[in-house]
């Protein structure tokens, strides 16, 4: 059964269903991928405010070792919280909500339901920057369906 988002959100609500249901059926590796493929999409709403966070940068870059196996989740769980105290930092709405995706992605290492989390907030991100647009809402959740099905097909591997 699909979870309720733990956040306010204007979603469609049938196509997070069917990506939760995915996320089931895939590798927490190829989770982690693609929740960080889901926040580097939403990723130009942040950059619009701050262009080179590092913070954000290590963020990737501990969760992508740790998919290699290079980095413990301890590591990886530090620059977490390093993302989501740059997240607080952002003036906008909306690269807070980006920046926040770009949390969430990284915590998949330690806990699956991060990735959901992540699309949440990549919704909220087109909420904000689009004045709750139910095209550019689905569209999102298209988009975010089709490469979740990339790594459910096994066409991206670890």
């Amino acid at each position: 059964m699909a979870s309720k988002p733990k956040i306010k959100i204007v979603d469609d609500t049938e196509l997070r269903q069917e990506i939760e249901k995915n996320t089931d059926l895939i590798s927490q590796v190829n989770l982690a991928k693609w929740a960080i493929n889901v926040a580097k999409h939403v990723l130009p709403y942040l950059e619009k405010e701050f262009s080179d966070n590092e913070k954000i940068a290590n963020g990737f870059k501990f969760n992508e070792l740790w998919q290699k196996g290079e980095a413990t989740v301890h590591q990886v769980r530090q620059a977490g919280y390093k993302v989501h105290e740059a997240a607080r930092e952002y003036k906008s709405e909306t690269a807070k909500a980006a920046a926040r995706s770009v949390g969430q992605a990284v915590g998949v290492d330690h806990m699956r339901g991060h990735a959901m989390m992540a699309t949440d907030y990549a919704i909220i991100t087109i909420n904000l920057a689009f004045n709750n647009d139910m095209y550019k809402i689905t569209k999102e959740r298209e988009w975010q369906l089709q490469e979740l099905n990339k790594y459910d097909k096994g066409e991206i591997s670890r």
